[in-house]
């Protein structure tokens, strides 16, 4: 499961001109569920993501979600999922069918929910309008596999 999280001022989703989830300060996460992602990818992006200290106090990164009050907004985005080594077209070959993606997508917020946080999603498989306010601007990128955070792999040093 990939997640690209954004602290931002403010986020909405749109659908066909309507507004169908909006927060203000908070957490906008773009989800892409890929093969072999369970529930237990799911429930670690969320405990993750919900601990997650990016909001200023002390330091520039001191303060979780939860503790500034904030929302979360969770869109679908199978396009994380792409892979682009070869031509120039993306695959997407590693997305999770979606009668295993949206459950899996749902679970995040339900999860994020129920650990106290105010939720609002987009619409699984719709064509969706997303904007937002970074803030800071703060974007990270969470990747989880079997049920655990990985750590990008290092860049490889200079051989000189």
């Amino acid at each position: 499961m990939i997640t690209v999280v954004q602290r931002v001022g403010w986020a909405r989703v749109s659908v066909d001109g309507d507004c169908i989830g909006a927060i203000e300060r908070g957490l906008l996460l773009f989800v892409g569920v890929e093969h072999g992602d369970t529930d237990a990818s799911a429930d670690a992006t969320a405990k993750k993501v919900a601990a997650l200290r990016v909001f200023p106090d002390r330091t520039p990164m001191d303060l979780s979600v939860a503790q500034i009050g904030g929302g979360c907004l969770v869109v679908s985005q199978f396009t994380l999922a792409a892979e682009l080594r070869h031509g120039n077209r993306p695959d997407f070959g590693a997305a999770a069918a979606p009668t295993i993606a949206e459950p899996l997508y749902l679970r995040v917020a339900e999860q994020l929910s129920t650990a106290g946080l105010r939720v609002a999603t987009g619409r699984f498989g719709a064509s969706m309008q997303v904007e937002s306010c970074n803030d800071g601007p703060v974007t990270v990128v969470l990747t989880v596999r079997d049920g655990r955070v990985v750590g990008r792999p290092a860049p490889a040093r200079p051989t000189n």
